[in-house]
């Protein structure tokens, strides 16, 4: 039996037949990048190729760099393999990485999400005989509300906050949990205040996406033009002498770990609104059905729980792979764009 079309290397994802990588961890001469999040979009290739939308990201992120764009559906041939990107729905610019070698289809998804967000190409299945899924939220406890029930949850919070004189503080990774915010933020009554890192990649995205008008923070901005308001901050931002100028403020963090009770305490936060841009148990478990495949290989987040899950209930043969992939931060105070880890046994029981 010969090698699999793609193998788990210390690099990354490698396809041997093209002598490319899917997302690699480590400098490699040609990389394909599903999305911008640092977790999967590294400095130090010699080539990268990617979606169109996501070329303005990487470069704004990473700098000079020899980069390439393709579009969703178009074929790239390396040595008899043929690549192509299908959308992924996780941020904007984010794909899915089809990979196809003599009649065997492999699918990498990279992070993806199910639920139309508004910002993003909507979610695709792709048919495939083996599927590289992600399952940073692979419970049974993690299930979503309608974006359209959350956001009105938010808009509510903010609009109380204005009523009592108070700004509200949004924490969110300045790419793409944020713009989602942005996008769908009431500001009838309200400006929205972004912090630098958000500032500037929703600038960035503006060139793609309709996003309400927003207020970059600076030395300069008083105290009185952002009270009331909204500020759209990085996690990275809590706790640091910049909320000093929103004062009084109230906080909140969105994330798919606001399910767990403990979560907002534990962060020192005053709201916790549940809102990711990954699939939530059933999201996964719907993608896989979706896609028809009868191999399936688990990586970053309840890896080895989930693919047990699928062996023993679907009947799929599954298996479960270590990457340096982080999938959504349980650690609010991490690395904004970095996007890592997952919870420990002890906060796993207090699930509702």
């Amino acid at each position: 039996m010969g090698k699999p079309l793609l193998q788990f290397t210390k690099k990354g994802i490698y396809c041997d037949v093209a002598g490319v990588y899917l997302d690699p961890w480590r400098p490699v001469d040609k990389a394909l990048i599903t999305h911008g999040h640092a977790d999967h979009s590294r400095w130090g290739h010699k080539k990268y190729i990617t979606h169109h939308d996501n070329v303005p990201i990487i470069t704004h992120r990473l700098g000079d760099i020899n980069v390439s764009g393709i579009a969703h559906g178009e074929n790239l041939l390396i040595n008899n393999v043929k690549f192509s990107f299908h959308p992924a729905g996780h941020i904007p610019g984010s794909s899915q990485i089809r990979v196809e070698h003599n009649d065997e289809v492999w699918v990498f998804t990279g992070d993806y999400k199910t639920e139309d967000d508004g910002i993003s190409t909507p979610y695709e299945p792709v048919k495939c005989d083996t599927f590289i899924t992600e399952c940073t939220f692979g419970l049974p406890a993690f299930k979503w509300q309608p974006q359209s029930q959350v956001m009105h949850d938010v808009n509510t919070w903010c609009a109380q906050n204005h009523a009592d004189g108070k700004t509200s503080i949004l924490f969110a990774y300045s790419l793409g949990k944020a713009q989602r915010l942005i996008k769908h933020l009431d500001t009838s009554q309200m400006k929205i205040y972004c912090h630098g890192a958000v500032y500037k990649m929703t600038e960035v995205l503006r060139e793609l996406i309709d996003f309400p008008p927003t207020y970059l923070i600076t030395r300069d901005t008083t105290k009185e033009e952002i009270a009331g308001n909204i500020v759209v901050a990085p996690p990275s931002a809590h706790g640091s002498s910049w909320m000093r100028k929103m004062v009084p403020y109230v906080t909140a963090s969105t994330s798919g770990w606001m399910t767990f009770r403990g979560a907002r305490r534990r962060r020192a936060m005053d709201k916790g609104f549940v809102l990711s841009d990954h699939c939530d148990w059933d999201g996964l478990l719907e993608s896989i059905d979706a896609t028809g495949c009868e191999n399936v290989i688990t990586t970053h987040g309840y890896q080895e729980i989930f693919a047990r899950y699928l062996r023993e209930e679907k009947e799929l043969n599954a298996i479960s792979e270590r990457t340096q992939y982080e999938g959504e931060t349980s650690d609010e105070n991490s690395a904004e764009e970095s996007n890592g880890g997952t919870l420990s046994a002890e906060t796993i029981v207090e699930a509702p």
